[in-house]
């Protein structure tokens, strides 16, 4: 178990290390598009798919925080990176992404609306020949 949560760790400090690329000027913007989305989605309270769901509910963050990880990392000067992680190795509070729930909250209103859209839309009786 202990390797699991060393692991996670790890993915908690690479995700604050990007936050600060992010920031950071000598970074591409289109690195920082993308680090900012990741960040947001890692940092956010909320998930796409909410964690009570069995399995799926962490499928996100087993899978879609590590490739987005992965692809900044491919986008970022390596040794902005290196000064990045050191910097997050000292930061003892992780940051809340109020823009990362706002884009989940977002994402569940559209998802909901479209639900409600299709129902009325397919409703039986609500078609007219």
């Amino acid at each position: 178990m202990a390797p699991w949560r060393e692991r996670a760790r790890q993915l908690r400090r690479e995700v604050l290390a990007l936050y600060l690329v992010c920031r950071d000027p000598r970074v591409p913007w289109y690195a920082k598009v993308l680090g900012a989305a990741v960040v947001a989605y890692a940092l956010s309270p909320l998930d796409l798919i909410p964690d009570v769901i069995p399995v799926l509910g962490y499928l996100d963050d087993l899978i879609l925080i590590p490739i987005g990880v992965l692809l900044v990392r491919r986008l970022v000067p390596g040794h902005v990176l290196d000064e990045c992680r050191t910097r997050a190795q000292a930061m003892t509070e992780k940051p809340v992404s109020r823009a990362g729930a706002g884009l989940v909250i977002g994402i569940w209103l559209l998802l909901a609306g479209l639900a409600v859209w299709l129902f009325r839309r397919w409703q039986p009786g609500a078609m007219s020949d």
